[in-house]
């Protein structure tokens, strides 16, 4: 069953399930929809209360979630246009040339290629080449640092994601997005960190904004960086 209420001028659409047990939970998901597994006697009017009550931390879970939400300017590949790397911004030059190559020389991002049509593919590529060692380099002190926590990451992949810059399974596999890779190494941190707070508390919790901030105190700083710099 699907619904909404409205908190302030906030509105929160909700979808609620109900099932044999005890108590009602509420779980905001990573694509921001807000799901409520209820009691098979709980009263509607029992459901709303309960998402009133718990109205700003909805809202505080969903704004998290928000900043891992990668809104990326679409490119035309093409002279002249604008590119980040590792926060940043570079022009690039499209030379024609039977030597397949992408460097950075000066402010320039400089791509030589026989067929202007695969200029896209080469980039991504080279940005994807330059992900996975920058990554695991800004990774490794982090990783080798939460051993204390008596927890490490099964393994780091990197997966293009329309609506997240990195995630972690069940399992312990955190995934980072490959465009990351365009912001600071703050940035890159960051998001680094708050996978691996995630292995330790799944949620959003009071608990797991605790220990981000212990981990990173000016996480914040560079959580609104992101959001600002691949806007």
């Amino acid at each position: 069953m699907n619904d909404n209420i409205l908190f302030g001028s906030k509105k929160i659409e909700y979808h609620v399930a109900f099932s044999n047990r005890k108590t009602l939970g509420i779980t905001v998901m990573p694509d921001l929809s807000v799901k409520v597994n209820a009691p098979i006697d709980s009263s509607i009017e029992r459901v709303k209360e309960k998402l009133l009550k718990k109205a700003p931390w909805i809202i505080k879970q969903q704004s998290f979630f928000l900043s891992f939400q990668p809104r990326i300017t679409e490119r035309k590949y093409i002279s002249g246009e604008t590119h980040l790397y590792l926060g940043r911004q570079y022009r690039l030059k499209i030379i024609t040339g039977n030597i397949f190559s992408v460097k950075l020389k000066g402010q320039l991002l400089i791509v030589t290629i026989d067929d202007t049509s695969l200029t896209k593919v080469l980039v991504k590529s080279w940005y994807l080449k330059h992900a996975k060692s920058i990554f695991r380099r800004i990774a490794n002190p982090l990783i080798e640092n939460f051993k204390k926590y008596h927890i490490e990451p099964s393994s780091i992949v990197l997966r293009e994601m329309p609506t997240r810059w990195g995630s972690c399974t069940p399992k312990g596999k955190i995934i980072l997005n490959p465009e990351l890779v365009k912001a600071p190494k703050g940035c890159i941190e960051y998001v680094i960190i708050h996978e691996l707070c995630h292995l330790i508390h799944h949620d959003h919790t009071q608990k797991f904004i605790d220990l981000q901030t212990k981990e990173m105190p000016d996480w914040e700083k560079w959580k609104n960086k992101l959001e600002k710099l691949l806007a």
